[in-house]
């Protein structure tokens, strides 16, 4: 059997059980961390970017594959259709950043109740972490399966990669607002520090190298390489999620904090609710037609989470139940991702697509 045919049946045996890798890369991190950790500490020198430094590490190094990827991924057709539709890319561009901050907002208030403050600090950190995300490129698989608007979705994923130097640093600083003491000082200075760099040398510049070899090699080599490639995405997308939860899942199960956890996977599944029931609501009042409400609900729905955890490893390693909630959006996202595409989106036409990243 061809060695492309071979990895194209893994890749969707792997896609078709996709929850299942999930869930087995956060068991295996928190019963054998060891080489997670390891993994996490390898470091391959120091870059200085627009006044900020950032660790070069192998985790950065994985995350910058599944966004150059992501790049390959991109139609130039589809790339020219983008503005075509400015009203409801400029409408879920603007949602998918201030929605978020919105609803931590009110977590802060509504948890002022709660019994431990430092619980609460650790879950508005890690929920500033998802708000701040770009879209993930995922979204444009599950859209495609609910035959979306691609164009549409593959706007919101660039557009906010590309909007992340300043979407980012704008919401860190925001529910750094929220937080006190320590929390607040390293959202505010994540916001202000090698935010900016990590994003310029992990998300953006591969996401333009891959779109720059899409457009000069065409679309034959890619359509070759992309069986490969998809089983080397996947590989490197659970091997990366293994190493950032391996930092507190451990911790997590060997103490386990129930009410602490259930309150999080609460709060996880609120905001992932609102923001899909978000991109349902602009869809409705924008009159757009059910391609474009399938982009504008997964695309709000879904955030870049496996960048969240790669940049919480690096700069809030001192809080690391801080990434709970970041591991948790994570699941979470996918499964609401599939219970909307099963009652809403039942019937397709479309070959299913692979996710790309987190």
């Amino acid at each position: 059997m061809p060695v492309s045919r071979l990895a194209s049946r893994v890749s969707h045996f792997i896609h078709e059980k996709f929850i299942w890798f999930l869930l087995a890369s956060y068991a295996l991190a928190a019963v054998l961390p060891g080489f997670g950790l390891w993994l996490r500490d390898v470091s391959l020198g120091q870059i200085s970017l627009w006044g900020g430094g950032t660790r070069v590490s192998l985790s950065m190094l994985m995350l910058s594959f599944l966004l150059l990827n992501a790049g390959l991924g991109v139609d130039p057709v589809q790339l020219k259709l983008l503005f075509k539709s400015p009203v409801a890319l400029l409408a879920g561009l603007a949602a998918n950043l201030l929605i978020p901050i919105a609803f931590i907002f009110a977590v802060t208030q509504i948890m002022r109740i709660w019994h431990n403050p430092d619980e609460v600090q650790n879950i508005l950190v890690g929920l500033a972490l998802v708000a701040s995300m770009p879209i993930a490129g995922s979204s444009t698989a599950w859209s495609q399966n609910a035959n979306g608007n691609m164009a549409l979705s593959l706007g919101l994923v660039l557009c906010s990669t590309f909007l992340s130097p300043v979407s980012t640093p704008l919401a860190l600083h925001s529910v750094g607002l929220m937080t006190t003491g320590d929390y607040s000082e390293d959202l505010h200075e994540l916001a202000s520090g090698g935010t900016n760099a990590f994003l310029a040398i992990s998300v953006i510049l591969p996401s333009l190298v891959g779109i720059g070899i899409r457009l000069a090699a065409g679309k034959a080599p890619i359509d070759a390489a992309k069986p490969l490639l998809k089983l080397a995405n996947f590989c490197i997308l659970f091997l990366l999620i293994y190493s950032n939860a391996s930092i507190s899942l451990p911790q997590a199960v060997a103490s386990p904090d129930y009410d602490f956890l259930a309150v999080m996977f609460a709060i996880a599944i609120s905001l992932c609710g609102v923001a899909f029931i978000t991109g349902w609501l602009l869809a409705r009042l924008l009159n757009a037609p059910s391609a474009d409400q399938a982009s504008l609900m997964f695309g709000l729905g879904m955030n870049n989470n496996g960048t969240g955890l790669v940049l919480a490893s690096m700069a809030l390693a001192n809080h690391p139940r801080a990434m709970l909630p970041i591991i948790l959006y994570n699941l979470v996202q996918h499964l609401v991702a599939g219970t909307v595409d099963r009652l809403m989106f039942a019937k397709r036409d479309l070959t299913p697509g692979l996710p790309r990243d987190t």
